[in-house]
């Protein structure tokens, strides 16, 4: 790909440097009351009934597709009884409280015209209730008619509240914040105060804007020509997370105000907001630091503020703090001035706009080191005792803010780029603009304890996140149904960059497991397009996942057609391909692990336009490489002549599989005689095309066994970790359903396969990063299983190393498995956890976690997952890496279902419903069962709670996952007690 100049570059209508905002329908306004502030048009919308008032109300609005409007799905869709001419307006404000509360009685001529008003629409209900099936809007009658109910919400002082959808009214917009914070890390609370310049787009009675948890203690209005604060009711909806600021009177088109408001709260005990965390010092002691994380929707409970993605606006920024600690945020500190006696205010410039979800604060005790490069600062900071673990963090920050600009050819806009190891973090990083927050792992780099693997994973981390301060800080999408525009075009820079800088680290293989990784998901029922529509926190939160970050599409021709089928649509296509002579048949379907008989007609009306791309006996290398656009359902591809095989999907660079029906033998025999034909991409994905369409019952598992046999010739990790992947499968599936035997058998044949390549793995750093990264894999893997003499060589090293009271230097490549040798005995263990408390190495402590969380011992397991939530001695940051480590074992994997189980309030209440922490939590809990009755039991548990917990995508992904095991068991249960 060339480098593209930005005025060459046309941005997608929902990509966005600055807000924009449609007008939205106008809607039935049945509910006005004398004695309460006047609703305006636009403020209705239906939801479930939840302690509201309940107003009849009108049909449902149907649009085409292609007028669907994906950024605000909620919108209300209804008739307009509502004249908004300025003489109506004159004579709603008979409607407005008097002074002392009261009600004021209208005159004769208003209520002569409210009457004639009141006739018409009740004449109008009556004819759209007797016209059947049609539903009057703006754009006219519609054929499909529901009488539903509007629902006006209470406000927690049984007031009226004056909004009822979950996404903000257009019809006031922020312009600037002035945010002064005053965080006490002693109390674990923290004031502020906030004022808010706001621009009227239409006249409005209330400016309604977001809060969470926030105590507010006084609210005021002030217009731009005044000089006089005035104060104003201010209404609270919690279900919502949303206040409406009741103005004194009416709010003026093209006018600013400021509003002002005053609050306290604590710091949150959660991952989300400005929350407290915990951590020891060089001496032990026990300190506080306190941290934002507001992506998706937590900026609500750090400030009031209008906390959707398309408000942006600039942000001036005050924290008073202790004398003793520093404060970072977006901007660069502009001043320090004393406030009282051992407190300052640090005030830092003024901000470009920006969301609330990227604002950012840190009040902590942090060293950090730095360097210049064109013309902006690079830091990282990290605690007193890791600063000597961030060089390599400075050093891969500044090659890849210089690349982005080179290649974007817009330089990065701020002044100062800091990258904060925070000690306690759930997500691996965010991407706030100017102070990007790191988990300690995913920052800090031991040239002693970090592996090859360590590295590559600190490096893409990095990429990923300084990727974000172009797309999704410079321009971001307008709503989260698009965050795949963010997070998908982050995840592809991340990879171009890291193969262009740091090709030493092969990260095209890493790339390719992502994309195998996303395919799994998103072949259930319950995947989603990767524009989805989202409404509430737990939907938004939700769209964080695998999907929204990996499924991208290459292709040069019709983008706009070509990039619909693969953006509305869930799921990818499954292609067959039938090979006669020189004629090659190619057809597409919808690529399903089950197939439920409801979904099969619209199922079968999927299409998508797939870029195929092939090579052939006759030429196969890169630059022979052939592609054509499958724009139906089937096509017909003439070769100019007959070969001997033929390979589609190069390189796994298209999203979608392959089916070769009789052709699978040819590939077959090429792999068994010259598997170097193919590039170790195209072997990894043959492998994984084969497995998936034995588990779907297109092919045989004898046939994928089959090709695997060449393994014992291969040499690459790309087609290696493929197989152990699917092996690794297959093998859980057994064991954990109670076919040990055949367990066995299964392992004893990866040991005929693999057993040799294992021998021959150094117990050293030593070799280029692609050999250490196989060693690593293999030599795990090989003691996990206990495979040849792994085990035995793992625990004379773990056991000198406690002989020396962890003083001597294990090599980091294979620390992972010398620590899981050693924690397999109760001494060993316990050493390790000892170790574990009082390392300073993040990477080496990973290690040790995944170590811990692999012993037999019951007891133990249950002690760990336990204390990881409670966070004592393990941080709960760790949780979910326990669990999904716990439930791969036999002894483990009901335990960590029965944990999930009884610990799911606190689970959810730490972690958020929708957040993807506990969407791995459910996968890999549950993961691992295969029969009919653990199926009933994970319905039946998550049935008993709120409906939104029962209908997470993560919930119904996981039901499905152990519908298609069951299904798997039976399909494939018989074979392979002949193949083993």
């Amino acid at each position: 790909m060339q480098p593209f100049p930005s005025d060459q570059i046309q941005l997608p209508r929902n990509m966005i440097e600055n807000s924009m905002f449609e007008e939205e329908p106008d809607v039935v306004d049945l509910a006005k009351e004398p004695c309460l502030h006047p609703l305006e048009p636009d403020e209705v919308e239906y939801e479930p009934r939840s302690s509201r008032l309940l107003v009849r109300g009108l049909g449902e609005h149907e649009m085409d597709d292609d007028e669907e409007d994906y950024e605000s799905s909620a919108k209300l869709l209804g008739m307009s009884f509502m004249n908004r001419s300025s003489s109506l307006r004159n004579n709603m404000s008979v409607y407005r409280q008097s002074s002392n509360g009261s009600c004021s009685l209208p005159s004769t001529r208003t209520m002569v015209v409210c009457t004639v008003i009141l006739v018409i629409a009740v004449a109008l209900i009556m004819v759209i209730y007797l016209l059947p099936k049609c539903t009057f809007t703006k754009e006219g009658c519609h054929k499909r008619n529901h009488t539903i109910e509007l629902i006006y919400p209470l406000a927690t002082n049984g007031k009226l509240f004056p909004w009822a959808k979950i996404r903000l009214p257009s019809d006031v917009v922020p312009l600037h914040y002035d945010l002064v914070l005053q965080p006490n890390l002693t109390t674990l609370k923290f004031s502020g105060s906030v004022k808010i310049v706001v621009n009227i787009i239409h006249v409005t009675w209330k400016i309604v804007l977001h809060s969470s948890g926030l105590n507010i203690t006084k609210a005021t209005i002030t217009s731009a020509g005044g000089h006089q604060e005035k104060l104003a009711e201010f209404l609270e909806y919690p279900l919502h997370d949303q206040i409406a600021v009741m103005a004194p009177e009416a709010l003026l088109v093209g006018q600013n105000y400021t509003v002002n408001l005053a609050y306290s709260s604590k710091l949150s005990d959660t991952y989300y907001g400005f929350y407290k965390i915990s951590y020891k010092d060089e001496n032990l002691k026990q300190r506080w630091f306190a941290a934002t994380q507001f992506e998706p929707v937590a900026a609500r409970s750090a400030f009031p503020c209008f906390d959707e993605p398309a408000f942006k606006a600039t942000f001036l920024i005050k924290i008073k703090r202790d004398e003793k600690l520093s404060t970072m945020s977006n901007m660069p500190k502009k001043a320090t001035t004393p406030v009282t006696n051992g407190i300052v205010q640090d005030e830092f410039f003024v901000s470009l706009k920006m969301s609330t979800y990227l604002v950012a604060f840190v009040v902590a005790d942090l060293k950090n080191i730095s360097r210049e490069t064109n013309e902006s600062l690079v830091s990282v900071y990290a605690i007193p005792q890791h600063l000597n673990q961030v060089e390599y963090a400075l050093n891969t920050s500044v090659k890849l803010l210089e690349f982005y600009q080179n290649y974007f050819l817009i330089n990065y806009p701020l002044e100062k780029l800091d990258l904060v190891a925070i000690p306690d973090l759930q997500s691996g990083a965010m991407e706030n603009w100017g102070l990007i927050t790191f988990r300690e792992s995913a920052l800090l780099f031991d040239s002693h304890t970090s592996s090859a693997r360590d590295k590559k994973s600190v490096t893409a981390v990095i990429a990923h996140e300084l990727a974000h301060q172009w797309f999704g800080n410079l321009v971001t999408m307008e709503w989260w149904n698009d965050l795949w525009l963010n997070e998908g075009f982050a995840t592809f820079m991340e990879y171009f960059a890291m193969e262009e800088i740091f090709p030493e680290l092969h990260s095209d293989e890493d790339f390719l497991n992502l994309i195998f990784k996303a395919m799994m998901k998103d072949s259930l029922n319950s995947s989603h397009p990767v524009s989805s529509a989202v409404q509430s926190s737990e939907q938004i939160e939700e769209m964080f996942d695998a999907l929204s970050y990996i499924k991208i599409t290459n292709g040069t021709l019709d983008v706009k057609k070509l990039m619909k089928t693969w953006i509305v649509q869930k799921g990818f296509p499954l292609v067959t391909v039938v090979r006669k002579g020189k004629i090659i048949s190619v057809k597409q379907e919808k690529y399903l692990y089950l197939v439920e008989p409801e979904n099969w007609t619209s199922d079968a009306s999927y299409l998508w336009h797939i870029p195929l791309t092939y090579i052939t006996s006759s030429c196969n290398f890169t630059h022979c490489t052939n592609a054509y656009l499958l724009d139906q359902k089937s096509a017909i591809i003439e070769l100019p002549e007959e070969v001997e095989w033929i390979k589609f999907n190069v390189d796994m660079n298209g999203y979608y599989i392959v089916h070769y029906g009789e052709d699978w033998k040819t590939l077959i025999d090429l792999l068994k005689k010259k598997h170097t034909a193919l590039s170790p991409k195209d072997r990894a994905n043959l492998i994984n095309n084969i497995f998936n369409l034995a588990g779907l019952g297109k092919e045989s598992l004898e046939k994928a066994f089959e090709l695997i046999d060449y393994l014992n010739k291969e040499s690459s990790t790309a087609p290696l970790t493929q197989a152990l992947f699917q092996l690794s499968l297959i093998y859980n599936l057994l064991e954990k359903k109670g076919e040990q035997q055949l367990a066995s058998r299964l392992m004893h044949r990866i040991e005929r396969l693999l057993g040799d390549k294992i021998d021959q793995q150094s117990w050293t750093d030593d070799g280029a990063l692609s050999q250490r990264e196989l060693r690593s894999m293999l030599l795990a893997f090989a003691c996990t299983h206990d495979i040849r003499n792994c085990r035995t060589t793992a625990t004379e090293m773990f056991e000198k190393w406690v002989n020396s009271n962890g003083t001597i230097s294990l090599p980091s490549d294979v620390m992972k498995a010398v620590f899981t040798a050693g924690a397999k005995s109760s001494d060993g263990w316990d050493f390790l956890l000892k170790m574990y408390s009082s390392s300073v190495s993040e990477a080496e402590k990973s290690k040790m976690i995944e170590a811990l969380a692999s012993t037999d011992d019951v007891r133990k397991l249950i002690w760990l997952m336990q204390n990881s939530l409670e966070g004592e001695v393990i941080r709960t940051q760790e949780l979910s890496h326990i669990i999904a480590t716990v439930s791969q074992s036999l002894p483990g994997y009901l335990l960590a279902w029965d944990f999930v189980k009884e610990n799911w309030e606190k689970l959810t209440q730490k972690f958020h419903l929708g957040s993807y922490t506990i969407q791995n939590i459910i996968s890999w809990s549950t993961s691992q069962f295969a029969t009919k009755a653990h199926l009933m039991e994970v319905k039946s548990f998550f049935e008993s709670k709120s409906e939104q917990s029962s209908q997470l995508h993560s919930v119904k992904e996981a039901i499905e996952t152990i519908q298609f095991n069951i299904q798997w068991m039976e399909r494939n249960l018989a074979m392979l007690q002949e193949l083993l």
